[in-house]
């Protein structure tokens, strides 16, 4: 058979059609798969609480004060309105920041009620609002109970296991804990009530937005205060486009009510806190000025009194002409000189400021002294802003984060240059201090030559008018000042304030969750067939024969569901009894291709025990005799005789009693109730079966039988397990090797595909043997010379109807397995 069948490697890829039918067999898996997914998706989107996403809109505007100059400049608004961009993002999303919002709002109270899965948020949704002491502390993570017996009158309850409760005072942040028996506490208290126990403190205060129904309970919990701001850190804020100073601010919950007020107070937290920074020059030199006006007034009433006592004792009211001029130039000049000595010494106090201080929010205002020179007030704001952002940056990022060293680096330069500016300014007032000292000088030596009453005089009214001089200036400054701030304004303002408009929510994502479950309920059960299909190891399709092995297909035989072997004889019409007639037209095919006359062998054979190599060759040897041909069934399969029993005959006498040349040919040649079909069977189970089936004498039986027998089936031994068979297809024809659907290992092939390649093996063909036609086991099935099993609708009037076998029946025929 080598020239009539090419030989060819086989070629090992995957059977994606194959695969797809595989798939479709198991449509029952992917239903129950599909459904239970579908089924958890329902379960968890039913449970899941709404999610709601509410916005607001706000605008960081660079207003300037309208009543600036410089002269009352007590503000500074370096970095322009980019720079309060972003000073505006960072600090929405800051801890500082969300907690002054959480405080404001007392959002670590939570307000609860029960849905129809699990409690939710019921914020502004109960009949009351609880005003925590946040003096005192207040039991953490524990379920309240409220339930009102009328408008008015409510039960506050709770269940307590015995041991020490934990306590949190939101005021000092400080954590305690109390003890507390065991039981349930329960006490009846009214609205407006103050409420002192030793575990919460408190006021029930009405809603007057929602009535609540008698006998229905809420819960109030006091969530951990950390926890609670960390919650809101999350908040989106992000510039309406690129380089805008429009900001969106989103924030998600469960509540709209709730999220809407987080909103708007985090606005108005920032709006006002953005104030007070603006104001923080106005704010401190008011401050500063209030105090000297205190002692300016003291000093001021003091030297009056003396004015007038000296006047009153001496009778003098006023000076001589003379002595009124130089009064008016000295008093001038003392003023130049307090001014002069007053910016002097506010030099000196900032150069000590910067050089020993590492915070410098506190640095006083130029104005305050009266300097209006542009590089020490554009220097002061400078470094007081940059202290400014370094301070509010601690809040959001750790000590030793790049930003504060770029900060700080910052600062260096803007104070190095403050300095050397205030060293010049130095210099140069004190020039002018020598200058108003040598004229006052010149006027004092003036005044020696006037009466001993009018020096005096003189003196104690040039003390009056600078002490008039210096409070008036500070009272000037002072109302410069508050001018200033009141006329300052918060540069945020409000485009868009949050507001429940309806709609809104964004979540649960139910969609998802089935698409998720569609995804791994395909996936679990096509991940299970995958498994299956690439670690089976057995032959399931005539395709996965064809990849393993170049050995031509000769033909496929069907499930046989007769109890006996003897299927050709006991249903001649069946299209099993059809299959093994298309198997003997192949092989009279290929004995005609090798031009063989006469008598003709035919080997059987399989991989292992159990392929059905008896079954094939009862069945073959049946349908040579029944197209009467003579024929002879002859067992070789010394170690496991099987085909006695089928046809009712004795094993005593058979092939190895005529091997050990105990017997003649004629004693062991059994007719059987077939005409033209004899059997020789295996005989006694010899101790050495291989030396006997390579001896001579087996050469001599075969030759022997040639001359009596028109066909001659050997029924031999699993090729896969004993070498026995090897050497017998020597003496055979042809040789048939069986394969059996979803039981012969693919690995089982290595060993004959190897002979038959190397021409060890020769004129061998497969038989596909107990073929059942499944989804992704098998298709296409009629191979060799264009015969094989099954014949569709076609073949339903020419065989026999087999009917399938009861559930009972396959019990009990996997249990004979």
């Amino acid at each position: 058979m080598s020239e009539d069948f090419e030989i060819n490697e086989p070629v090992s890829t995957f059977d994606f059609r194959g695969f797809l039918f595989r798939l479709l067999r198991y449509w029952p898996l992917f239903l129950i798969s599909l459904a239970i997914a579908f089924g958890i998706a329902y379960y968890i989107n039913v449970r899941k609480l709404p999610i709601y996403q509410m916005e607001n809109m706000v605008s960081i505007k660079d207003d300037q004060n309208p009543f600036f100059t410089s002269n009352t400049s007590l503000t500074f608004n370096w970095g322009g309105t980019t720079d309060k961009v972003n000073t505006a993002i960072i600090t929405l999303k800051s801890r500082s920041h969300n907690e002054k919002v959480v405080e404001r709002l007392q959002y670590y109270v939570d307000y609860l009620k029960d849905g129809e899965y699990q409690q939710v948020d019921a914020y502004k949704q109960t009949p009351f609002f609880v005003e925590i002491d946040t003096t005192k502390p207040q039991i953490q993570g524990k379920q309240l109970q409220v339930v009102f017996r009328d408008s008015v009158n409510f039960t506050l309850s709770a269940t307590f296991t015995e041991g020490a409760v934990p306590l949190f005072n939101y005021a000092s942040k400080e954590k305690t804990s109390v003890f507390v028996e065991a039981g349930e506490f329960s006490k009846q208290y009214k609205m407006g009530q103050k409420i002192n126990l030793p575990f919460f403190s408190g006021t029930f205060m009405p809603n007057p937005d929602f009535m609540g129904n008698p006998g229905t309970p809420y819960y109030i919990v006091l969530k951990n205060y950390d926890g609670t701001v960390r919650q809101y850190l999350g908040i989106r804020v992000d510039p309406e486009s690129k380089g805008s100073s429009v900001l969106r601010m989103r924030l998600t919950g469960n509540n709209k009510a709730k999220l809407v007020d987080y909103l708007n107070t985090s606005v108005e937290v920032l709006s006002q806190d953005m104030l007070d920074r603006k104001n923080l020059f106005a704010t401190k030199t008011i401050r500063f000025i209030d105090s000297s006006l205190a002692m300016k007034s003291a000093e001021l009433s003091t030297v009056e009194d003396e004015l007038n006592q000296f006047k009153n004792k001496n009778a003098i009211f006023n000076l001589e002409s003379e002595g009124s001029e130089i009064n008016t130039k000295l008093s001038e000049l003392d003023l130049r000189k307090e001014a002069v000595n007053r910016e002097l010494n506010y030099y000196n106090t900032l150069q000590n400021y910067l050089t020993s201080r590492s915070d410098y929010r506190d640095v006083p205002a130029p104005s305050v002294a009266g300097i209006s020179e542009s590089s020490i007030v554009s220097g002061v704001g400078r470094i007081i802003q940059l202290s400014e952002e370094r301070n509010k940056l601690r809040y959001s990022f750790k000590d030793g984060a790049p930003v504060f060293a770029d900060i700080d680096r910052q600062i260096d330069a803007v104070k190095n240059v403050l300095l050397e500016n205030i060293r010049s300014s130095k210099s140069l007032k004190t020039d002018d201090l020598n200058a108003i000292n040598r004229d006052i000088g010149r006027y004092e030596s003036e005044i020696r030559g006037l009466p001993k009453e009018q020096q005096d005089l003189l003196k104690i009214e040039r003390r009056y008018n600078l002490s008039q001089g210096s409070y008036n200036l500070f009272l000037s400054k002072r109302s410069e000042a508050g001018l200033v701030k009141a006329a300052n304004v918060s540069d945020v303002m409000v485009i868009d304030s949050a507001k429940d408009t309806g709609g809104g929510q964004v979540g649960p994502n139910t969609k998802l969750n089935y698409m998720m479950a569609l995804l791994f309920g395909s996936l679990i059960p096509f991940l299970f067939v995958f498994v299956r299909v690439f670690f089976d190891t057995k032959i399931g399709s005539v395709k996965e024969l064809e990849r393993i092995t170049s050995i031509p297909l000769l033909g496929v035989i069907g499930k046989s569901h007769i109890d006996s072997n003897l299927a050709v004889i006991t249903k001649p019409k069946s299209a099993i009894a059809e299959s093994f007639r298309a198997l003997r037209s192949s092989l009279q095919f290929i004995y005609r291709k090798q031009g063989i006359e006469g008598a003709k062998t035919v080997l059987i054979t399989s991989s292992v025990s159990g392929e059905g190599k008896t079954f094939c060759s009862i069945n073959i040897a049946s349908v040579f005799a029944l197209s009467e041909k003579r024929t002879v069934l002859v067992g070789l399969d010394l170690r496991k005789p099987k085909i006695f029993d089928d046809f009712g005959i004795d094993n005593a006498v058979g092939v190895v009693n005529y091997l050990i040349n105990d017997a003649s040919l004629e004693q062991i040649i059994q007719k059987t109730e077939v005409d033209y079909l004899d059997v020789i069977t295996a005989g006694p189970i010899p101790p050495n079966p291989s030396e006997l089936l390579m001896g001579e004498r087996m050469e001599l039986l075969i030759d022997s039988l040639k001359e009596e027998y028109d066909y001659i089936i050997l029924d031999s031994p699993p090729m896969g397990l004993v070498a026995d068979s090897l050497e017998l297809t020597k003496l055979a024809d042809a040789t048939i090797y069986l394969v059996r659907h979803n039981y012969t290992q693919k690995n089982m092939f290595t060993f004959v595909n190897e002979k038959y390649k190397t021409g060890e093996v020769k004129h061998i063909s497969l038989v596909l043997n107990d073929y059942q036609e499944k989804a992704g086991k098998g298709y296409g099935y009629g191979y060799g010379n264009g015969y094989g099993y099954g014949y569709g609708s076609y073949g339903n009037g020419y065989h026999e109807h087999v009917p399938a076998k009861t559930l009972l029946q396959k019990i009990k025929s996997n249990f004979r397995k």
